[in-house]
């Protein structure tokens, strides 16, 4: 039987069956459990949740409340009026990232702990993470995947896994996928290294570089992980081909099983790409990390690796595009992607063709944030079906601002 209690009133015993309100206002990965260490109920009675389920079944129930004679009332306050600048807007914008993150990295590592120890994986239990993943990429793609970008050495397990969860979210929204199919992406994300728990902490954190057994050992976690998660309750398909086949490559080099083109599922595809690109940009132990233009561009330079049309697609998604390629704007314009600034955070196009009339256009410069905006790239075009057969001259000149 379940009762509802206001926080104030839990205590040792008792089992918890939910919390009302989001779970950014509790301080717990899990939502049920039985209330059996102090620190817990420290932890529940300084939290802000509005009330908590109990289950008094399987807990102790509340105790009596003897309530006073007589409550005197204050006079109720007056609304507050608060106003907001811009400012505010985005300082309010970077702390709920900043929460989201910090709260995510905290379920990850109560989720992949419990892995560790044999503990089954219910996909009900992580949902909410990826819900709130999910609602705050909505809001700022851009922000949120700089911000999750930008992780410790020693934090990088956990991080990654929050990082690619919403990167797959954004890569999935950007191929025009339903909900539920973006929210599966976002859960196949999250779960994507934890057979990482099955490696030693010395291994994964090693600063040099690995030996051939090491190494071995690493190559085990998509395996590892695939069986950690198989015997979890509601873990989808898209779940089970990434933490399987995110290392596998589209020329059949890649592992465990060296699969080939569309024989890797597509979860498993988009997989490879987020979690080599967040891989590339965060500083790791024996290495600092890329900026996002230098990841992007390394990516689209290795042959066999990637599929080639999601690549690009990815690309958009993130708002960089590897510096000199000629792309398609959603206008119709051709333009050069250039760097935007020496960050190498995002990109911007030099347009200078129309691609609807064949003929030139004046130089204008168009900032990528993604792929929303009042105009965005659209496609990778060859040069040479465009008739600019010196593209390497032509690039140098549209580089430096002449047409």
């Amino acid at each position: 039987m379940l009762r509802r209690i206001a926080p104030g009133q839990a205590r040792m015993g008792m089992y918890i069956h939910g919390f009302e309100g989001s779970w950014f206002s509790h301080p717990f990965w899990r939502t049920r459990f039985l209330l059996e260490r102090p620190e817990d109920l420290a932890a529940l009675l300084a939290s802000d949740v509005p009330a908590v389920l109990i289950d008094v079944e399987r807990g102790v129930g509340p105790a009596p409340q003897v309530l006073p004679r007589s409550v005197s009332k204050a006079p109720a306050a007056g609304p507050r009026v608060v106003s907001f600048t811009p400012m505010d807007s985005a300082r309010l914008d970077r702390d709920h990232v900043r929460k989201t993150i910090a709260q995510s990295k905290r379920a990850v590592k109560g989720l992949f702990d419990g892995a560790r120890l044999g503990r089954a994986i219910n996909a009900d239990e992580v949902a909410p993470v990826v819900s709130d993943i999910s609602a705050a990429v909505d809001r700022n793609p851009a922000l949120f995947i700089d911000m999750a970008r930008l992780k410790s050495k020693d934090e990088f397990t956990y991080l990654h896994s929050v990082t690619v969860c919403a990167l797959m979210v954004n890569f999935a929204r950007q191929l025009g996928l339903d909900e539920p199919a973006v929210r599966a992406m976002g859960l196949a994300g999250l779960l994507h290294d934890v057979g990482k728990m099955a490696v030693p902490d010395a291994i994964l954190n090693k600063p040099g570089r690995l030996d051939d057994a090491e190494f071995a050992l690493i190559r085990t976690h998509p395996e590892q992980g695939y069986a950690m998660i198989e015997k979890g309750e509601g873990i989808t398909q898209e779940a089970l081909d990434v933490s399987l086949h995110h290392h596998e490559k589209i020329d059949g080099t890649g592992y465990p099983h060296g699969l080939k083109g569309s024989a890797i599922s597509l979860a498993a595809r988009m997989g490879a790409i987020c979690d080599v690109y967040d891989a590339l940009t965060s500083d790791r132990p024996y290495k600092q990390g890329w900026t996002p233009l230098r990841a992007v561009s390394e990516m689209h330079g290795w042959e066999g690796h990637f599929d080639r049309e999601l690549l690009f697609k990815f690309f958009r998604s993130i708002g960089v595009v590897p510096t000199g390629l000629l792309v398609r704007m959603r206008s119709n314009r051709l333009g050069i992607a250039l760097p935007d600034g020496a960050k190498g955070t995002r990109s911007k196009v030099r347009v200078f063709h129309c691609a609807l009339e064949h003929a030139p256009r004046t130089l204008e410069d168009v900032f990528l944030c993604g792929s929303g905006g009042a105009d965005h790239v659209v496609s990778e075009e060859d040069p040479a079906r465009w008739g600019f057969a010196d593209w390497a001259g032509l690039s140098e000149r549209l580089t430096a601002g002449r047409g």
